[in-house]
């Protein structure tokens, strides 16, 4: 988890620092590129760097356990794919100025569209649920643009200190507010859900605490907070998905029907399997890098049922 300053050793403090000027240094480089070079160079470097830093692996094991039946040829694909739009996401959550150009203008589609757009003329807050797919910030930017409303966002802050300042800043440039996960998070979240705003939250992360629901076939510990804000506010709780085109640069944003209002459990089971025939679709574009389906107080995919 991360900590504070003052929480760490100078030896820590030092080794963010370096890695913090590293990271600053490669991005700043990247960024004389022109806007799509940069997002593809970047995409080329982690593709590369992946079976070294052990994203491959990850991402074998993960097909493994959940997609045996996929033929080789198909998990390669998946395996280059992965990596390449992560590298690409990472350029444009620091390219926020040609990112935000580019994608305020991106397609927006699906059934979904329409309770949006209702939602928001009738002032009824709504909670756009996504995933590390595509690249979520690119259906911020578009929905943003299309309602004319601004849409909270909760992100995580990152271990590194020094480097984190560059990432929420980077973040604020795509629109504001922004809620840190945590209590005061929390507290901003549910302040912008009762005077009818709109928020996004990422939901296919591991959650300590939460209940094991099922994805991919196999049991994920899933956090069912999002569905319990939705129905304790009455919020209008929208699947959401920004697929990355063919030419690696732009995307389309597909909003999928409202999650029925039922109890918590079923509904945040309903945006599992939602999520999961997205992935179908499209293999290459969800990061499953994520150690997803990992143990937690015995529940989830137990160490010794890991491929």
């Amino acid at each position: 988890m991360p900590v504070e300053k003052s929480e760490l050793s100078r030896f820590e403090l030092g080794k963010y620092y370096v890695a913090s000027l590293f990271l600053k240094g490669v991005i700043g480089a990247m960024r004389l590129l022109p806007y799509e070079r940069r997002i593809a160079a970047m995409g080329a470097i982690v593709r590369g760097l992946a079976p070294v830093v052990g994203f491959r692996n990850r991402v074998r094991r993960n097909l493994k356990l959940t997609c045996p039946e996929l033929p080789e040829s198909e998990v390669k694909r998946i395996c280059s794919a992965v990596p390449d739009n992560a590298g690409r996401a990472i350029m444009e959550h620091f390219s926020p100025e040609g990112f935000n150009e580019r994608q305020r203008n991106a397609k927006v589609s699906g059934p979904g569209a329409a309770a949006f757009d209702a939602a928001v003329a009738e002032g009824q807050p709504v909670m756009m649920i996504t995933a590390h797919f595509g690249h979520y910030l690119a259906a911020r930017v578009a929905l943003q643009a299309r309602s004319g409303q601004p849409i909270g966002c909760l992100y995580r802050r990152m271990a590194n200190p020094y480097f984190n300042d560059a990432y929420v800043e980077a973040f604020y440039k795509t629109g504001a507010p922004m809620f840190e996960q945590g209590r005061r998070g929390m507290v901003e979240m549910v302040r912008t859900l009762k005077k009818g705003g709109i928020i996004a939250i990422v939901s296919d992360l591991h959650a300590h605490g939460g209940e094991e629901l099922m994805f991919f076939g196999k049991p994920a510990v899933t956090s069912v907070l999002n569905a319990e804000l939705a129905i304790k506010y009455n919020a209008v709780l929208i699947p959401c998905y920004a697929v990355r085109q063919s030419n690696g640069i732009d995307f389309e944003i597909v909003l999928h029907d409202p999650v029925p209002h039922t109890d918590a459990k079923t509904m945040t089971q309903f945006t599992n399997n939602d999520l999961e025939s997205m992935v179908r679709q499209h293999m290459g574009q969800w990061f499953w890098i994520h150690r997803r389906w990992k143990e937690w107080n015995g529940l989830g995919v137990q160490p010794e049922d890991m491929p």
